[in-house]
């Protein structure tokens, strides 16, 4: 399958490695890959794809082009224009990761959109051709493409959208990557609710002293 993965920052390197290592065509989409390719410091994607050769680094549209599926892994507030910029094809399965995560009034962020709305709403309200799902956004990066890392992968992974064969895609990208429990909460609507464990997940952090953690439903 030909993915491409939105976004050069620590989710989206995990991911186009993670994918690519289960055999995937894996492209990274940035705004400049000129730019993009000459971060070498520690945590750069130069520096990255030194160790991942098969993995391109390409601008938005031509890493979308002709993707199977395309990953949201942008921050928020970059998400829907950066979406935008790849011009992803109707039909397209577009998997979202991103949290809408405002830490303008200090920290620990807050949501920029909550309650009556979420990020992956406004992908699919803008984007209405796409399919999204919204996935991986309640764990960190090296979980989502590791998760036999903690408690041998036995913890919950959430998923929902409005398109049946899309979740079904992603739900086989899920469990290729190790995920055990992925539980569909429905339609897109769910997304407020799993992005808003965000806010609980962020203050967890400190008190367990890593970001290696995430939740298991008990049932």
């Amino acid at each position: 399958m030909r993915i491409s993965v939105l976004g050069t920052g620590m989710v989206g390197q995990a991911l186009a490695g993670g994918l690519s290592a289960l055999g995937h065509e894996v492209a990274i989409g940035t705004r400049d890959p000129l730019v993009a390719l000459a971060r070498t410091d520690p945590g750069g994607v130069g520096a990255w794809r030194a160790g991942h050769p098969d993995v391109a680094i390409e601008a938005f549209a031509d890493a979308a082009r002709g993707a199977d599926l395309v990953v949201n892994a942008l921050s928020g507030d970059a998400s829907v224009t950066g979406v935008g910029a790849a011009a992803v094809a109707d039909g397209t399965v577009l998997l979202d990761v991103a949290n809408p995560l405002d830490a303008s009034g200090g920290m620990p962020p807050r949501l920029f959109v909550a309650n009556t709305d979420s990020l992956a709403e406004q992908l699919q309200r803008t984007f209405p051709g796409l399919r999204v799902v919204k996935s991986l956004n309640t764990m960190t990066a090296a979980l989502m493409v590791d998760p036999r890392q903690l408690a041998d992968g036995d913890f919950s992974t959430f998923v929902c959208g409005d398109d049946p064969e899309a979740k079904a895609l992603v739900n086989g990208l899920l469990l290729a990557l190790g995920h055990r429990d992925v539980i569909d909460l429905g339609d897109i609507i769910a997304a407020r609710g799993m992005e808003a464990m965000m806010l609980i997940w962020l203050r967890l952090w400190p008190v367990v002293g890593g970001p290696v953690f995430t939740y298991r439903i008990v049932r």
